[in-house]
């Protein structure tokens, strides 16, 4: 059976390029007799708000789309993502990273060679091989820090990795192409990476439908998946929404909410018509 899976964070209201992925998990499921679920990505409890999350149950209900109960909110499911975390540096494949943004970025200026990846420089590894005695006088001293995974280490242990995308076709994993990635902070005790992996095989999600845009984080996520023996979903990464300039749509940049074409006298259908293209 297959089972999609919608995933905002409830840090903004949604827009168009919101109600494409929303309804391309939908249509995807409906048509095979599946089911399609809701989930609220609000690890960032800061940013984060009640009154965002409430919008999105109603945004989408205008829509026409209906969703499995109960809604899992991953807030409340710190433990899922704690555990993981601890197989992994249980397995040794985790570091603490005590690096600023500003110390990354002088490391980065003082090497012209420094390896570059789909999203930009790559983390230099500043704190891959720091002893463990450093690393545990830091810890003892308050440094903040944030939890790295080993990437070589990593692939070292699974070997040559692939994911089927339903638009590419088979897709050779290349996970150091986004260096040591990070697995949780002080503040935030997950990641994006971590939380969606751990959640999507939890739920049984079988067909990941998301925007090109995250096309290279599954690079991570399948490389997640094999050291945690998890199920690997297919994906679908759909095109997007682009703005006049050809950015696309983005709660930052102040795309239209969904609210306002509502209450700007713009129906349903007619949202439905303009996500498809045909208006």
């Amino acid at each position: 059976m297959i089972v999609t899976r919608f995933a905002p964070s409830p840090n903004g209201f949604l827009h168009l390029g919101h109600a494409l992925s929303a309804l391309t998990g939908f249509r995807a499921a409906h048509a095979a007799g599946g089911r399609f679920l809701l989930r609220i990505e609000d690890i960032d409890t800061g940013r984060a708000r009640p009154e965002f999350e409430q919008a999105i149950h109603e945004d989408l209900a205008w829509l026409g789309l209906e969703w499995e109960r109960p809604v899992r909110r991953q807030s409340e499911h710190f433990g899922d993502y704690e555990a993981a975390l601890t197989r992994l540096d249980g397995m040794g494949l985790t570091y603490p990273c005590f690096c600023t943004r500003k110390d990354i970025e002088a490391e980065i200026a003082r090497s012209p060679a420094a390896p570059h990846g789909p999203e930009g420089a790559l983390y230099p590894g500043i704190c891959r091989h720091r002893s463990g005695t450093d690393r545990a006088a830091r810890i003892a001293a308050g440094e903040k820090f944030a939890v790295r995974l080993d990437v070589e280490k990593a692939l070292a242990l699974t070997g040559p990795l692939s994911w089927h995308d339903k638009l590419k076709g088979e897709i050779a994993a290349d996970p150091a192409s986004l260096g040591d990635v990070v697995l949780a902070r002080k503040d935030i005790p997950t990641s994006y990476h971590l939380a969606v992996t751990v959640d999507d095989a939890l739920q049984g999600v079988t067909l990941v439908t998301r925007g090109e845009d995250l096309f290279h984080a599954t690079h991570i996520h399948r490389l997640l998946q094999a050291l945690l023996d998890l199920p690997v979903p297919a994906y679908w990464h759909h095109g997007l929404i682009r703005d006049a300039n050809g950015d696309r749509l983005a709660k930052s940049k102040g795309a239209p909410a969904l609210r306002d074409l509502r209450t700007a006298g713009m129906s349903a259908e007619a949202v439905v018509r303009r996500v498809d293209g045909t208006a």
